[in-house]
This record gives C-alpha cells, structure tokens and sequence, in this order.
C-alpha cells in the first residue's frame, strides 16, 4: 500500500513538472505559428515603423508587422462601395516576402475614392484571410477660373459702317451709261446728230425736239410755195391787160 502511494505522487510530481516547463514555451508562442502578426493601412506619409491604422487614405501602402520571419504573404484588395467598380471585383493585387522581423510593406498605391476590403494571406496560416476595411478619399481638383481659351472679353463696338455698295450694283446719283440723257439739251439724239438722220443708234427717230423743226420747216414750205402761186398769177393777170 506504501508502496502505491510513493509511486503516485511520483507520477504526479513528474505531470507537474512537465507542465511548468511547458507552460513558458506556450505563453511565449501566444498563437499557433503562421496566425501571428497584422497588417495596417498607412497613408503614404506616414512611416513605416507606426503600428496605427489609418481607415481613410489617398496613396497609401500595406505595411505588416509581427508576422513569422520570411512568410510569403499574397494580398489583393476588392472594391466594396461607392465606387464604379461591382462590389467583390478585386482592383489591386501583389505579393511580398516578409523579412526576419515578420515585418515588410508594399510600394505606394491609389484608388479611385469609393470604399475597399483588404485580404492578406500568408503561408501557413490556419485561420482564414487578414482582412480590412478602408476608404480612400482624394482631393478632386475643381477649375476656379474659366477656360483660357474662351474670350476674355466681349467685343465691345459692332462695325460702325456697312459697305455701301454690293458688288456689281451701281451708287446712287452715278451713271455708268457713256451716253447723256435724252432730255438733256445738246445730247446725241438732237437733229442732225447720227450721221445726220434724225435717229439714235437704232435709225429710230428721237423723241425729244424733233418734232418742232419738222413743223416749222413744213410751215415755211407751204407759204413759200403760195407766195410763189400768187405772184405768177399776178404775172399772168398783168400780162392780159
């Protein structure tokens, strides 16, 4: 009986022993190898040692700390919302080797604004993807004077003088014509011009200052030729007696 008893607490002074030799290694561990370490959103101004997370960005980069020395990490990042994109459709995607620390970042990167989600997998993970959620927020540049290329100014006086003539028309008060008018006096078209016929160019007689010569000289040929009638029969009268 004696002797089952010494071999008992034999058994349960070696359990114990070996649960406090074991029980620095687990606490020293945490979590199970490959689940250790995060990943944070940093602007691209913000350094590389700070362990914050900035959840609204412009540029920016992953940055990674704590993880298992020379994990192989592959990352892609999906659009989420308000943006174009559908959500789930993967924008961005890469892969990085982390260094003896666990610790890496990737090169600077942007986005159109809207929201995205963050997946992070590494080798040796037993849980599933690291993951988060950011905004990225960019200044839209707006145009604050109007484009250059527009006139400046109105123009400011309208063409003070319209041409005064048409082509081919003829200014008022001239006369392109060579000839006078016909009811000017001494114009071509008087008696006796024309070759002496009376007439214009036509062989037509003219209109104005004909007629009165034609009169006067018909006029003068009939008195003429009476006055000629009574002296021969005055002649004749004087001859009988």
């Amino acid at each position: 009986m004696r002797r089952t008893l010494i071999s008992a607490a034999t058994v349960v002074s070696t359990v114990t022993a070996a649960s406090l030799l074991l029980a620095p290694v687990a606490s020293a561990t945490g979590k199970p190898k490959g689940d250790n370490g995060t990943v944070k959103i940093h602007d691209s101004k913000t350094g590389e040692e700070l362990k914050k997370n900035e959840p609204k960005v412009c540029s920016f980069y992953l940055d990674a700390f704590g993880f298992d020395a020379e994990q192989k990490v592959q990352w892609h990042i999906e659009a989420w919302a308000n943006n174009e994109q559908e959500k789930g459709t993967t924008v961005k995607e890469g892969t990085i080797v982390l260094d003896g620390d666990g610790h890496e970042r990737t090169e600077d990167m942007t986005l159109p604004n809207g929201q995205y989600k963050l997946f992070w997998n590494f080798e040796g993970e037993n849980g599933r993807a690291k993951h988060k959620v950011f905004k990225t927020d960019c200044p839209t540049d707006k145009p604050t004077d109007k484009p250059s290329d527009k006139p400046s100014d109105k123009p400011s006086d309208k063409p003070s003088d319209k041409p005064s003539d048409k082509p081919g028309t003829e200014t008022p008060g001239t006369s392109e014509s060579p000839s006078a008018s016909p009811s000017t006096p001494g114009a071509t078209n008087a008696p006796g011009s024309n070759g002496g016929n009376g007439g214009d160019s036509d062989g037509n007689l003219a209109e104005t200052g004909s007629s009165a010569p034609v009169g006067i000289l018909a006029a003068v040929a009939v008195a003429l030729a009476g006055a000629g009638a009574f002296l021969v029969s005055r002649r004749r009268k004087a001859q009988q007696h």
